[in-house]
C-alpha cells in the first residue's frame, strides 16, 4: 500500500510538470514542495527520514525506483499526452537492454523537478553530482559516449539500496568487473584467536576508532581536522591470524569486511588498475565497510626509479593509490608478509602499523589446544606441550594439521587424535615449505614421554 502511494504520488507530480509544459496548467508544481507519506517501520521511508532528505532529493530518489515497482509508468505517462505517438526530448529518458519500459535518465530528473528553466536544472544537474544520496552510492548517473551530453545518462539505484528499499534488508554487492572484492566471514570468535599481548592491545585500540570515531568526527567536530577513515597496515608471516583478525573485527562491529582481489584490479593495460580502483571505492564510499587489501604488495608495492615510461605509469599508479585510499572514509586494512614490501609514502600515512610475529611455544601450545576438536580425543602419548616446543608452526599451519589428523581419525572410525597423524600433517606442512623434515620415525616419542 505504501509504494502504491509513493507511484501515485510521482506519477501526480508528473503529470502536472507536463501540464505545465503543455501549457494546460498555469503554475508548475514545486520538487521542493514534494514530500513522501509518512510511514514508520517501512524501510524506505526510514532512509529518507534518518537521511533528512528535502523534498528534490526525496523526487530523485523516487523516480530511480520507480521502474522497479511499476516498469510501465513513465511508458504509460508519455503516451497519455502523445496519444499518437512521438518523441519528447524534454522528458529523457532512455531503455535498457532487458527492461521494455522508460529508465529515467538526468534529463528526465532535470525536467521532472526543474521543467524548462536552465538555471533551476543546473541546479539538479548539481544535486546529482553533489546530493547525499550521490555520495553514499545510491544513486548514480550513468556515464555516456564522449560527445553526448551527461545528463543523458541512466539514473539508477545500486541494487544493495533497492533490496532495502524493498525487502528491507540491504544485500552485498556481487563479486565481479564493478565490484572486485568478495565478502568474507567467519563462525570464529575472539576466543579462539590466539595472539600476542601486544597485539591484542593494538587490536582494543583499532576498536576504539571504529567504536567512537562518529562522535569525535561529527560530534566533537574533528572533521575539520582529521582525514576521514582509518588506515592499518597488518604484517607478519602467513597464518599469523591478520585474515581472521580483519574478519572478526568486522562480525564484532556489525561491519562487513571485503577481500578485495587484486588478481581482478591489476591490469597491465594503463590507466586501468586505477578505474578498476575507483569502482571498488566508489561502491564502498559510506558504506562503513571494511576493505581487506590481502597480499597488499602487489598492489601497494615501492615505487621504481623512472628509467622508461613503463616506471613512470607505474609510479603514477601508486600515487594515485595513495591518495584514494587516504581519501577513503571506512576502514582500509593492507596485510603483507613483509613491511619492507609496501612503499614508504604509504607506511607514512597508516594510523597503526600492528605487527603478527611468528608464535613463541607457549602461544604455539595455545593454538594447537584450541585447535582440536572438542568431541576428540588425544592419544595419551601425543603431549601438545611437547610438540609445540619442537615444531615451529603458524596458526595456520596447525589448523591444517589439525584438519588432517582429525580426517584420519574419523576414517579409522575413531575418536582418538594420534600422535603418528599429528606428525604425518608436521610433515606435509614443513614440507610444502620447501624444508626438511625427515623420516617419520626420527620424530617418534619415546615411551617415557620424551623425544
Amino acid at each position: 500500500m505504501y509504494f502504491q502511494k509513493l507511484i501515485a504520488s510521482v506519477q501526480q507530480f508528473i503529470y502536472h510538470r507536463l501540464e505545465h509544459y503543455f501549457e494546460k496548467r498555469e503554475y508548475a508544481p514545486s520538487a521542493t514542495a514534494f514530500r513522501l507519506k509518512e510511514q514508520k517501520g517501512n524501510a524506505f521511508y526510514e532512509f529518507v527520514d534518518a537521511n533528512e532528505l528535502g523534498g528534490e532529493e526525496q523526487l530523485l530518489l523516487c523516480l530511480a525506483l520507480v521502474p522497479h515497482l511499476n516498469p510501465e509508468l513513465y511508458s504509460n505517462i508519455i503516451q497519455h499526452f502523445l496519444p499518437q505517438g512521438g518523441d519528447l526530448p524534454i522528458f529523457g529518458a532512455a531503455k535498457g537492454k532487458n527492461h521494455r519500459g522508460v529508465i529515467p535518465t538526468g534529463e528526465t530528473a532535470q525536467f521532472v523537478l526543474a521543467g524548462t528553466d536552465t538555471e533551476a536544472r543546473l541546479h539538479v544537474a548539481g544535486l546529482l553530482k553533489e546530493s547525499l544520496l550521490m555520495q553514499k552510492g545510491g544513486l548514480a548517473l550513468e556515464a555516456v559516449p564522449a560527445g553526448e551530453p551527461t545528463m543523458s545518462g541512466k539514473l539508477t539505484i545500486a541494487n544493495e539500496y533497492v533490496d532495502l528499499f524493498l525487502i528491507g534488508k540491504m544485500s552485498t554487492p556481487d563479486f565481479g568487473p564493478d565490484f572486485p572484492a568478495q565478502k568474507i566471514e567467519t563462525k570464529r570468535e575472539w576466543s579462539d584467536l590466539v595472539l600476542s599481548d601486544d597485539v591484542e592491545q593494538q587490536i582494543e585500540e583499532l576498536q576504539l576508532w571504529m567504536q567512537h570515531n562518529d562522535r569525535l568526527f561529527n560530534d566533537w567536530e574533528m572533521f575539520k581536522k582529521l582525514k576521514p577513515g582509518y588506515r592499518v597496515l597488518f604484517h607478519g608471516p602467513s597464518g599469523t591470524g591478520k585474515t581472521l583478525t580483519a574478519t572478526l573485527l568486522g562480525k564484532h562491529t556489525g561491519r562487513d569486511v571485503f577481500r578485495v582481489d587484486l588478481s581482478t584490479i591489476v591490469s597491465k593495460y594503463i590507466g586501468e588498475t586505477e578505474k578498476n580502483m575507483e569502482k571498488l571505492f566508489s561502491k564502498a564510499a559510506h558504506k562503513d565497510w571494511i576493505l581487506f587489501f590481502d597480499e597488499a604488495d602487489a598492489l601497494f608495492g615501492k615505487r621504481t626509479e623512472v628509467n622508461d615510461s613503463h616506471d613512470r605509469y607505474a609510479n603514477q599508479e601508486v600515487s594515485y593509490l595513495l591518495q584514494r585510499v587516504e581519501a577513503f572514509d571506512g576502514l582500509v586494512i593492507l596485510s603483507t608478509n613483509y613491511k619492507s614490501n609496501i612503499d614508504d609514502a604509504f607506511l607514512r600515512r597508516f594510523n597503526a602499523i600492528i605487527k603478527f610475529p611468528f608464535p613463541d611455544a607457549n602461544l604455539r601450545q595455545l593454538i594447537w589446544q584450541k585447535s582440536f576438536p572438542e568431541k576428540a580425543r588425544l592419544e595419551k602419548k601425543l603431549d601438545i606441550a611437547e610438540i609445540a616446543a619442537r615444531y615451529k608452526l603458524t596458526g595456520g599451519n596447525i589448523i591444517n594439521i589439525v584438519h588432517q589428523a582429525s580426517l584420519m581419525a574419523i576414517s579409522d572410525v575413531s575418536e582418538t587424535i594420534t600422535l603418528d597423524a599429528v606428525l604425518h600433517g608436521i610433515k606435509r606442512e614443513i614440507e610444502k615449505e620447501g624444508k626438511v623434515f625427515g623420516n617419520l620415525k626420527e620424530h617418534k616419542i619415546s615411551t617415557n614421554g620424551t623425544y
